[in-house]
């Protein structure tokens, strides 16, 4: 039961993210919503482009100009070790998605590291509403979208 759970709860997690930030995005700047995704291989299923992904938590988080550079590098590593592993086919789903989370889990703790006590408070709401819609989506049911973060 769990080894057919877990690509479903794999892709939950990728979508969610990914849904996100794209409607973050076409909400903050619809002059780039018909500009197709660069830098991430066109349709392909990964998280966002870290440059995407830098100018969002910029606008959320009013980063300033020495976090910027910081905060993308590390989502440009969290990108680079994802992709890595996406294309691991020795390791087993349930392997893979440990790893994937552990990735995870390290960019966002290196991130909120950067951020002032304000900033961080805000990290931490983006990061529990995350958690919250992964979680209902994870226990089955209708549920709706996540809610915008702010």
């Amino acid at each position: 039961m769990l080894k057919r759970c877990l690509p479903i709860l794999l892709a939950a997690s990728l979508i969610s993210i990914a849904a996100t930030f794209a409607v973050a995005q076409s909400n903050d700047s619809p002059s780039n919503a018909q500009q197709p995704a660069q830098g991430n291989g066109g349709g392909h299923h990964g998280s966002p482009d870290p440059a995407q992904r830098t100018q969002e938590l910029t606008k959320k988080l009013n980063l300033t100009s020495e976090q910027q550079p910081k905060v993308q590098e590390i989502l440009q590593s969290e990108h680079s070790q994802m992709e890595s592993l996406h294309q691991d086919t020795s390791l087993s789903q349930q392997d893979r998605h440990t790893k994937m989370m552990d990735i995870r889990k390290s960019s966002d703790a290196q991130i909120r590291a950067l951020l002032d006590s304000t900033q961080q408070k805000k990290w931490d709401e983006m990061q529990a509403k995350r958690e919250q819609w992964g979680q209902g989506h994870r226990h089955g049911g209708d549920q709706q979208a996540p809610p915008p973060q702010q």
